[in-house]
């Protein structure tokens, strides 16, 4: 009889297992993940049920995106969302590893052609935690309007010298402006960014009835934006020194 006992007390803690650790995952969880070197906030709001996992995803180009297919199993939990960058659709799959009060995600494309890791704890969207770095965003905000004028500088293409003229307003750390090759028609920057020393943004361009998407890192230094810029995919890029006129 005390065997039986003890098999069915076993059998009940192994039912148990995975309802335990979905009762543990619902809530709000924050953490941030790397995209083009720059770190991004993101809030999983989840909410379990059994092994089914329901919510959202605040931090992705589009937000707040669905929770879709979530479960939960033992110390894993998986689900993908969907989202939109720069006009094509993505489907994004999480999977990640639960660890008490943190969950440790590796998400990407379904193809796997990219992804990145992000680590989230337990959070309830109280005002202390990001209260810490408020003094030095101010710095970042000092440094953004030294951003605002026209960088001018040369930079390669095909062994041909380009001129051109980068002019950029700075609002805090947005960035808004223009991109202009030599004579041609200035083109908009998208997504201007800047976190301390760094500034970023994408543009659309044409070359040879194609259309490509450029993205810019410069460092800021007095007087001048050093710049990296080319293609995401790494395939093609180059570099220019901006001096401010």
């Amino acid at each position: 009889m005390k065997v039986v006992l003890r098999l069915l007390m076993v059998a009940a803690l192994i039912c148990v297992t995975p309802a335990v650790w979905a009762a543990d995952l619902t809530g709000v969880w924050k953490g941030t993940f790397n995209f083009n070197d720059a770190d991004v906030p993101t809030t999983l709001n989840l909410k379990v049920s059994g092994a089914d996992v329901t919510g959202t995803i605040v931090g992705l180009p589009t937000s707040p995106e669905d929770i879709h297919d979530g479960k939960v199993a033992g110390d894993l939990v998986s689900f993908w969302v969907s989202t939109d960058y720069q006009g094509e659709t993505y489907k994004l799959v999480f999977k990640g590893q639960i660890k008490g009060e943190q969950i440790d995600f590796t998400f990407g494309t379904e193809d796997g052609s990219w992804g990145t890791s992000l680590s989230v704890k337990r959070g309830d969207g109280a005002a202390p935690a990001p209260a810490t770095p408020a003094t030095p965003a101010a710095t970042a905000t000092t440094t953004a309007l030294d951003v605002t004028g026209a960088y001018k500088g040369d930079w390669d293409m095909m062994g041909s010298q380009v001129t051109s003229t980068i002019t950029l307003k700075s609002a805090g750390a947005v960035v808004t402006g223009t991109v202009q090759n030599g004579n041609a028609t200035p083109i908009e920057i998208h997504d201007g960014k800047i976190d301390g020393d760094t500034v970023t943004f994408w543009i659309n361009t044409e070359y040879q009835g194609q259309q490509y998407v450029l993205q810019y890192k410069g460092k800021i230094t007095a007087g001048q934006i050093s710049f990296e810029f080319g293609l995401a995919d790494g395939s093609w890029g180059s570099a220019l020194t901006g001096k401010k006129s």
